[in-house]
């Protein structure tokens, strides 16, 4: 298969030998991103025009405030604060009640983010789930996901690599196995859906184990017996239920 931008990284994610080759590849770009936005980026109008407009969720305002750029920030956020405010002042000014009545008052509060009941809370659920750095991800994660596939059907070499991992996190298996709906036929079904389950069977089994020996290491009887590769199992789990790296350090500017 012909090499792409999208096939080495691809190659380099599985060859890390990582729980999940997505987180690996998500890490890159999200912090490709910071780097990008809090560099010099953020001085270029059309970078700023796309942050002004988007902004940033609360993960990535997080990575933002601890890359450690902060002239860089502030100069994102008084821009961005700008268009927001616009936006706040126009949402306040279109904004009608709706009848009360005395079964709404007395009924139990249940929040409900897809379902909004007004015009500013449809409006703010929106800025939350936009994010620049989200964004730029996802652009390029779905075209790796199509990378994937047409590795996986078109390069035996890559087959084998796939079956030597160790599979994916719960949140990208999904991915993976929504994807496969609709990029494999029905032949191709057959063929690699055994392959990806018993990968995952196996990989979850794996970590069970490994975690059940990290706890019974601190058992007195076994103090003396090797630890295998159960010490750096508990962030190694967390990263298989729910992607990324909770072990990793704080992701900050070289400068």
């Amino acid at each position: 298969m012909k090499e792409t931008i999208y096939t080495i990284p691809l190659m380099d994610a599985f060859n890390a030998n990582d729980e999940c080759p997505f987180c690996f590849i998500e890490r890159n770009l999200e912090q490709h991103a910071i780097s990008f936005i809090l560099g010099s980026a953020y001085m270029e109008d059309d970078v700023r025009m796309e942050t002004d407009k988007i902004g940033f969720c609360r993960h990535h305002y997080k990575m933002m405030f601890d890359y450690g750029n902060r002239l860089g920030s502030a100069l994102i956020l008084s821009t961005h604060f700008h268009k927001l405010n616009e936006e706040l002042q126009a949402q306040i000014k279109s904004f009608a009640p709706s009848k009360s009545s005395m079964l709404k008052r007395i009924k139990k509060t249940t929040i409900e983010p897809e379902i909004r009941k007004t015009n500013i809370g449809a409006w703010i659920t929106e800025k939350e789930n936009d994010c620049y750095v989200c964004n730029h991800f996802n652009d390029n994660y779905n075209r790796y996901l199509d990378t994937f596939f047409e590795m996986l059907k078109n390069n035996p070499e890559f087959v084998e690599i796939v079956k030597n991992s160790k599979g994916f996190c719960l949140h990208h298996f999904a991915d993976v196995i929504e994807t496969a709906e609709d990029k494999l036929n029905d032949k191709q079904k057959n063929l690699y859906y055994p392959m990806l389950f018993k990968l995952m069977e196996d990989s979850m089994k794996r970590l069970e184990e490994e975690v059940t020996w990290f706890t019974a290491k601190y058992d007195y009887l076994n103090k003396d017996k090797d630890w295998g590769n159960s010490r750096d199992s508990v962030q190694r789990c967390m990263q298989k239920l729910g992607g990324g790296y909770p072990a990793d350090p704080v992701f900050q500017s070289d400068k």
